[in-house]
């Protein structure tokens, strides 16, 4: 029934590959991510916008966010070095509702 419903409202349906029986999990657990920390606290008024935050959530993901299955590293793999002297700068993501911690050059 839900099959039916979904190509009804022009859904498509994507099925879990069988080589990769996590993958259900791992998708439930980043769109669960997403539905809490975006539009929860985003005023979305259509869907050019919410493509739009959605896309700068995911890049802010990918790029800055530490990754637990990675050692705390962010995903994108740029090294930080160190330097107690070099200062560090907040770049807001999404209006201020994440920050991206950088060092300054």
């Amino acid at each position: 029934m839900f099959d039916q419903v979904a190509d009804a409202t022009g859904i498509t349906v994507l099925h879990t590959p069988v080589q990769a029986p996590k993958a259900n999990a791992i998708c439930e657990r980043f769109l669960g991510c997403v539905r809490r920390e975006c539009p929860d606290h985003v005023l979305v008024f259509w869907e050019r916008h919410l493509r739009t935050v959605l896309k700068k959530y995911v890049g802010y993901v990918n790029e800055a966010r530490p990754h637990q299955g990675l050692g705390q590293r962010i995903p994108s793999g740029a090294q930080y070095h160190d330097t107690p002297a070099a200062r560090v700068v907040a770049l807001p993501v999404l209006g201020g509702l994440h920050h991206d911690y950088r060092r300054a050059a």
